[in-house]
């Protein structure tokens, strides 16, 4: 709601029309407690443009709702003078979005609630099916389970998956490294098994980095961003995602960013595309695996092996040739996304997060002397915060029809 509100009227009914006023700013303002901007009241009213009246009773019909929890008698910092605004934070118990993730290695089930707060989650699975039904359903039963053991209300629940997601459909372009089929309609699928399992709310699905990007974006590292870039490589491939002045921009079927596809080493490996020497195999956990001489292992993920094969061996020289090489790659691939998008921040996920700390100043060296900000500055490249991005991302389709009209998704 813009604009300040006309003073309410006195008497009995003062609060209910002050409601009615601001019953349009229910969503803002849930969305700016859910993302921290609104840590007292006094910054709600100054970021909504109401009326202390106004903005006190938008906080009260939340707190009704279950959604946040208001502090009417906070303790007054040390020096500070006069009475402390009432603090607003997230409700402790309130109700929680089922977040699931599917990847190369397994998936994994959790409940998410406002804040991104992970409330629980499911021991993990190490084995993905052939048959995404089987998978899903799977995974889904794992998060009804949680939800009947904690008693939680639930909103909805969002699929994180290795794949782009068309748009309308809801269906797994690529799905490469799970033997899906191409096209799986995964969403369609998802909301089948949601809706077997009792569990109330609407379904969705999208690309497990787009949903990192989002969490991130609202919760993490890109928090204040305005134009923010994402590339990271997790289990299998490399995936990117960009938010655009706070929205993510998945362009106009949903496939927007496949980062993957940069051929950053033309006479490099032959890549699932057609193409050679793409990000999806020159500067991924098995790439580097392979670029230090190192066969893979059955015992753990891909990515746990490439992250502990930096962390622990960074001194042997082939594992340190191994990582500068992808380290190499992964910044000339930065340094064609830096000038096309121009982003004001980039973030790193998974392996590209532990090349990043392994030598930061190469890396941002190399998008340096490749890009324009090399002529102009620097863009901050930064590592990603949150563990499980992708499970929060999720969560956050999930609780967007929360955001947009609370009254409306809870009553």
């Amino acid at each position: 709601m813009s604009g300040k509100a006309a003073p309410g009227p006195t008497g009995n009914g003062t609060s209910k029309p002050r409601l009615d006023r601001g019953r349009g700013a229910l969503g803002p303002a849930l969305e700016l407690v859910h993302t921290g901007r609104a840590p007292t009241r006094a910054v709600l009213t100054a970021e909504l443009g109401v009326t202390r009246a106004t903005a006190g009773a938008v906080a009260a019909e939340l707190e009704a709702l279950g959604l946040i929890r208001v502090d009417a008698h906070p303790g007054a910092a040390a020096g500070s003078q006069g009475r402390p605004s009432h603090r607003l934070e997230v409700a402790e118990n309130g109700p929680v979005a089922l977040a699931a993730q599917v990847h190369a290695d397994g998936f994994r089930a959790a409940l998410v609630g406002l804040g991104g707060s992970i409330v629980a989650t499911a021991p993990g699975c190490e084995a993905v099916d052939a048959d995404p039904a089987k998978v899903l359903g799977s995974v889904v039963e794992a998060g009804a389970d949680l939800l009947r053991t904690t008693g939680r209300r639930c909103v909805g629940a969002g699929l994180a998956v290795p794949s782009a997601v068309a748009e309308p459909e809801g269906l797994a372009l690529n799905p490469l490294h799970l033997a899906w089929p191409v096209g799986a309609p995964v969403r369609r699928i998802f909301a089948e098994c949601v809706r077997a399992a009792g569990i109330t709310g609407p379904a969705f699905a999208g690309n497990d980095v787009n949903l990192a990007a989002l969490a991130e974006h609202r919760h993490g590292a890109g928090r204040g961003a305005r134009d923010l870039l994402c590339v990271a490589t997790g289990h299998r491939g490399v995936g990117g995602a960009l938010v655009l002045d706070g929205r993510l921009h998945t362009g106009s079927s949903g496939l927007a960013l496949e980062v993957g596809h940069l051929a950053v080493n033309p006479e490099g490996r032959p890549c699932h595309c057609g193409s050679r020497g793409c990000l999806d195999v020159e500067a991924d956990p098995l790439a580097l695996l392979i670029e230090a001489g190192r066969a893979p292992g059955p015992e753990v993920s891909l990515l746990r092996q490439a992250e502990d094969l930096i962390r622990d061996q960074y001194a042997d020289p082939t594992v340190r040739r191994a990582t500068e090489a992808l380290i190499d790659r992964l910044g000339l691939g930065l340094a064609g996304l830096v000038n096309i998008l121009n982003p004001d921040r980039v973030i790193l996920g998974g392996l590209h997060r532990t090349l990043l700390d392994a030598d930061p100043e190469r890396l941002r060296a190399v998008v340096a002397d490749r890009s324009l900000w090399g002529q102009s500055g620097s863009v901050p490249i930064l590592p990603c915060t949150l563990s499980h991005n992708s499970l929060v991302g999720a969560a956050e389709l999930a609780w967007q029809p929360v955001l947009d009209d609370p009254l409306g998704a809870l009553r």
